[in-house]
């Protein structure tokens, strides 16, 4: 549904953007999802082209109720990813007592790891159309980058690549820390076919501890630079979702995150505020009916977000991203309950015209959906 999640609140599937989602579950449901992910990447630069494929494991997920009024979940969500290797040759012209001689030069770049977080979760159902919930993250991980510049043979015999010392330098950084994700829902019914949920989400900003190391190597010489000491951004936001006769649903979100006012190595880095706006649909023939193709749910959504980042001083254009989705319910006999099986694929555009990614992401996911809490009868 275009990443609309935070007026999400359902008793089938686990929502962890906003967490006063969680009072939602049934009594006596227990619910444990798990997903994964496909992506092609095709990237483009002055003409140049490569297409690259990735897969991860995107989340596992756990909730159930610890009271009628009181919803708890937990697991493992990626918070980041980081993978690219490219290189660039250029020459550089050398004034000279005799002649404009030049040396070839290639510039590489590597980068790799993530941060991950374990998260737990609480939601409390207050006055019968009040949720307030909260997520409590460790967040931990490391980001190795690798940048080299190297000399190749000169165009003329004055001078030599030999001349010139090549350079390697790598920096690492290490994270870890708690921070926290505040949530509220305000839902209700109207005319009995009405159901509307509106939602807020609000995240602080956390100074992480850990350090950042950097190591320049050039002709034998070695420098290590160690400095530590910055943040993640303030996050707010707000969704709204709209559900007609339990069958036609469509959500809007929008939200902010504060990289601007981030500190990093103690100062402000050149980054932008990040606002996304996600706009989603879903319908489901007809959810009490009888065959399988009356619970299937259809969905499409569509989201538009800013870059953090910025390209020698400029904000790239913003990015884009349209899905689309089935979830298809899966019957158990044993237990009584149904689970659903969750299928998307989206197609996105990011960066600028000096370097583009179009992408096509496949994602499925696996919603376990089983009765624990039942009394059984002798």
């Amino acid at each position: 549904m275009g990443g609309v999640s935070i007026g999400s609140r359902s008793s089938t599937n686990i929502n962890t953007v906003n967490p006063a989602s969680y009072s939602a579950v049934d009594s006596l449901n227990f619910m444990f999802d798990i997903g994964g992910s496909a992506l092609i990447s095709k990237f483009s630069e002055s003409g140049k082209k490569v297409t690259k494929n990735n897969a991860n494991l995107e989340y596992i997920t756990m909730q159930f109720p610890l009271a009628k009024w009181l919803g708890f979940s937990a697991g493992v969500l990626p918070y980041s990813f980081l993978g690219y290797d490219f290189y660039k040759k250029d020459t550089i012209t050398i004034p000279n007592t005799t002649a404009l001689d030049s040396v070839g030069t290639t510039r590489s770049f590597v980068g790799s790891g993530g941060f991950t977080q374990v998260y737990t979760g609480l939601s409390a159902k207050l006055f019968n159309h009040l949720a307030l919930g909260v997520n409590v993250y460790y967040m931990f991980g490391t980001v190795n980058n690798l940048r080299d510049l190297s000399f190749s043979s000169t165009t003329t015999n004055s001078i030599s690549s030999s001349d010139f010392l090549s350079t390697t330098q790598t920096n690492t950084i290490r994270a870890n820390n708690f921070r926290f994700r505040f949530g509220a829902q305000y839902f209700n019914t109207f005319n009995k076919k009405h159901d509307v949920t509106l939602g807020v989400i609000y995240e602080p900003k956390k100074a992480m501890n850990g350090s950042f190391t950097q190591t320049t190597y050039s002709a034998g010489d070695t420098t290590v630079n160690n400095v530590s000491g910055f943040d993640l951004p303030t996050v707010y936001g707000v969704g709204v979702n709209y559900c007609y006769n339990k069958r036609f649903t469509v959500g809007v979100d929008y939200s902010m995150q504060e990289w601007k006012n981030a500190k990093f190595f103690g100062k402000t880095d050149s980054l932008s505020n990040r606002s996304k706006l996600d706009i989603g649909f879903q319908y489901q023939p007809n959810p009490t009916g009888r065959f399988f193709s009356d619970r299937i749910r259809y969905r499409a959504g569509f989201n538009v977000s800013d870059s953090y980042y910025k390209v020698e001083g400029v904000t790239p254009p913003k990015n884009y991203s349209a899905t689309c989705g089935l979830g298809l319910p899966i019957y158990s006999r044993a237990t009584n309950s149904i689970s659903m099986l969750n299928l998307s694929f989206e197609y996105g555009k990011i960066g600028s015209t000096v370097l583009k990614e179009n992408y096509y992401k496949i994602t499925m996911s696996l919603t376990f959906n089983e009765h624990w809490f039942v009394k059984r009868k002798l």
